[in-house]
Order: C-alpha cells, then sequence, then structure tokens
C-alpha cells in the first residue's frame, strides 16, 4: 500500500511537471529569457573581439562593456591604437550616442541608421544596446529542438526594426537564449548569433564566447570574455556623454 502510494505521488509530480511545462506561453519564455540575461544589478566585462573575413583573415579589438539594469549599456574599443576610445552609449527609449575620437565628438544616432555596423563589426548599434525583447517583438513558439524552445519573434507594429523576424533558441533548464537567427523583411536569412560556452558565476549566467555571423558577407565577429564582474555599484554618471570620451 505504501509502495502505491509512493508510486501515486511520482506519478503526480510528474503529471503536474508536465502540465506546468506545457502552459508556458512564447510570451511567458520571452519573458523568462529577458530576465536571465539582465538579471545582474550591472555588469562590466573586458573582452576580445576577433573579426573574421571570408578569407580567414583575422582582426583582434580589446573591448570593455559596462551596463547598468536592462537599459543602459556602454561599449568602448581598448585597442588596437587606431580604434582606442571608439564608444557607444545605449540609453533607456532607444537613446544611443557614438564617440568618434578622431573627430572628438559625442553624435546621436539616427533612428534611420541604428542597424549600421558599429565600427566594422557584425553587431549593428540595435544590436549593442541593453533591451527587452518581449517590449519589442511579438513571440510565437514554433516547438521544441532537444534542450531549447524554439521562439519566432516579430517586431512589435509600433517598433520599427530593419529585421523582418527573428528565430530564438531558448535553453529549458535556465531559459538563457543561446542562438539567434535574424531575418531581413524579405524573408531571407541576414545573420546568425550563437552563444557558447555557457557560465554560471554566483546566481547569474553568462557566455564565454559569442559569435555574430553575416550570412551574406561571410564576415563573422566573436566576442571572448576575459573578466566578468557582476553587482559592483556602478554609478549612472558611467552611463553620460561625458564618460563616453574618456580615453583610458
Amino acid at each position: 500500500m505504501r509502495r502505491i502510494s509512493l508510486l501515486t505521488a511520482i506519478f503526480t509530480l510528474v503529471l503536474f511537471a508536465g502540465v506546468e511545462a506545457q502552459e508556458l506561453t512564447a510570451v511567458d519564455i520571452l519573458k523568462k529569457a529577458d530576465a536571465v540575461v539582465n538579471a545582474p544589478k550591472d555588469q562590466k566585462m573586458l573582452s576580445k573581439m576577433i573579426l573574421i573575413d571570408k578569407d580567414g583573415w583575422e582582426k583582434v579589438r580589446e573591448t570593455e562593456m559596462y551596463q547598468k539594469g536592462d537599459d543602459k549599456r556602454l561599449v568602448r574599443f581598448l585597442s588596437p591604437a587606431d580604434q582606442k576610445g571608439i564608444a557607444f552609449l545605449g540609453l533607456p527609449n532607444d537613446v544611443q550616442y557614438l564617440y568618434l575620437p578622431a573627430f572628438k565628438k559625442v553624435r546621436r544616432i539616427a533612428s534611420h541608421v541604428k542597424n549600421t555596423k558599429f565600427a566594422g563589426t557584425d553587431f549593428t548599434y540595435d544590436d549593442l544596446s541593453a533591451f527587452k525583447f518581449a517590449e519589442e517583438y511579438d513571440p510565437k513558439l514554433l516547438g521544441t529542438t532537444g534542450e531549447c524552445y524554439l521562439l519566432e519573434l516579430t517586431p512589435k507594429p509600433d517598433v520599427k526594426k530593419d529585421y523582418g523576424k527573428l528565430k530564438m533558441w531558448v535553453r529549458k533548464d535556465n531559459f538563457y537564449p543561446v542562438k539567434i537567427e535574424y531575418y531581413n523583411k524579405g524573408g531571407r536569412l541576414w545573420k546568425i548569433m550563437e552563444r557558447r560556452k555557457l557560465k554560471k558565476q554566483g546566481n547569474y549566467w553568462y557566455t564565454e564566447e559569442m559569435e555574430m555571423k553575416d550570412v551574406k558577407q561571410k564576415h563573422s565577429t566573436k566576442m571572448l570574455v576575459d573578466k566578468m564582474e557582476f553587482d559592483t555599484g556602478l554609478t549612472d554618471k558611467l552611463f553620460t556623454q561625458r564618460y563616453l570620451k574618456r580615453r583610458k
């Protein structure tokens, strides 16, 4: 009798787990993915960007990135010398700035050029910004593939994007988005972003290697993390035009 009760309890737990998984909507999954990526109060990262052309030639750039919350991010090149000081600042309400040391001037990035590539990389200004996908895209659950949920994202009617749609693979175990395919408005595959070597540091997940590939131009940019810090108490002063011009 006791054995039957135990089996019943196990069956009930499995049943409820299955029901809970089935009840997750596409919106639920996307919001969870946003929450995981933006979980830290702030982030500080040192990394290498490796730009790889269609012939396999590489250019290496050292970068630093600061992020506070889910809507403030600063990215700056530290080397080589001809790229040092080039910086991008993304702020709330889709406000973006670019600093080019050669001109010693900060300029605001107009909305119609936000899908321009940043300093020769395969990341656009829009890609570099900190934001929540659930606020800008309507998701649809296409199904599951192995360890991931597969979502299709289309821009909300009031959001302007050069992407016609995205496909996003979100891990079932921790809801970390590990792959995104970007399609143009004609439905043709444009870029592929993959996050590899997931690591958990304290309570937070991050990826030690990320790659963005431009399918048409056969060019890619790898980002390799050298150092990652969370919740260090970054101040709002970092996310200003004045700090954007700072060179190290």
